[in-house]
């Protein structure tokens, strides 16, 4: 999961710093710190696209099975990790020091303040703690800005899905990032039904008939597979959905995706 991002210089003289979560690597980013290197990166011009990995930054492989000769040769001073790795504390012990954060919690506390005590510790762990303080009062400040355009504008619900198929979305709501930048910005979730503690579920594209705005706008993020829109097209189910009125669907590009915690107003219109 992301935390929150905004482009800060890179501070010279920085810590040797690991990330095996995308969320904690833009932290870093935003803090002025470029990791040593990060799990997944293959895939983080995919998924995250923003802000921008700076090409010296080392690939660990997957999450799960994390090139432990790699990570022992660059000795770092520090490894960045969450509960959903925990299977991997043992041996990431034995090669350095570890920082576990945690954001989300299955009590289903509240996210933001969770993210923003997450970025406070990670700073405080490697003497940042200013560079976060400006960084969390930039971020506060665009939510603010961000509400008080929307408010000058019609505001319907919306609906936030990633397509998994042409059949089937993760949907987020309640108690989830997307969820609460939707709040904190003046904007209503239209998906009030059943989330996990990450704050999405699965569910078949029959399942958002149980959406009862009207007007709700339903915005997929991208990457959506290639074969989805042209089965919706054809898709009786589909259809006789509301979602497939003119106006009522759109696909955020990756790059707006990707931002989606500090730039909730860059959504089309």
């Amino acid at each position: 999961m992301a935390l929150l991002s905004l482009p800060v210089p890179a501070i010279a003289d920085s810590p040797k710093i690991v990330s095996l979560d995308y969320g904690l690597a833009s932290t870093l980013l935003s803090l002025g710190i470029v990791p040593a290197a990060v799990a997944s990166l293959a895939d983080w011009g995919k998924w995250v696209i923003e802000p921008a990995m700076p090409e010296s930054v080392i690939d660990l492989g997957s999450s799960w099975e994390v090139n432990l000769e790699i990570l022992m040769a660059l000795k770092p001073d520090l490894i960045l990790t969450t509960p959903y790795l925990d299977a991997s504390l043992p041996r990431l012990q034995g090669v350095g020091k570890v920082l576990r954060l945690e954001t989300y919690r299955p009590d289903g506390g509240a996210i933001l303040p969770s993210v923003i005590a997450a970025t406070r510790r990670l700073a405080a762990e490697i003497g940042r703690e200013a560079e976060a303080e400006r960084f969390l009062a930039q971020a506060d400040a665009f939510f603010d800005e961000c509400r008080a355009r929307l408010a000058r504008r019609p505001r319907p619900s919306l609906a936030l899905v990633n397509f998994m198929d042409a059949r089937h979305v993760r949907i987020f709501g309640a108690p989830g990032l997307y969820d609460a930048v939707l709040t904190r910005i003046g904007l209503a979730n239209a998906w009030t039904g059943a989330a996990n503690y990450w704050g999405f579920e699965i569910v078949g594209i029959e399942t958002l008939a149980r959406i009862t705005d009207p007007d709700a706008l339903l915005i997929a993020f991208e990457p959506v597979p290639g074969d989805v829109l042209p089965k919706l097209a054809r898709s009786p189910l589909w259809q006789a959905l509301p979602f497939a009125r003119p106006g009522h669907f759109a696909v955020l590009p990756a790059r707006c995706c990707s931002a989606w915690s500090t730039r909730p107003c860059a959504l089309p219109g």
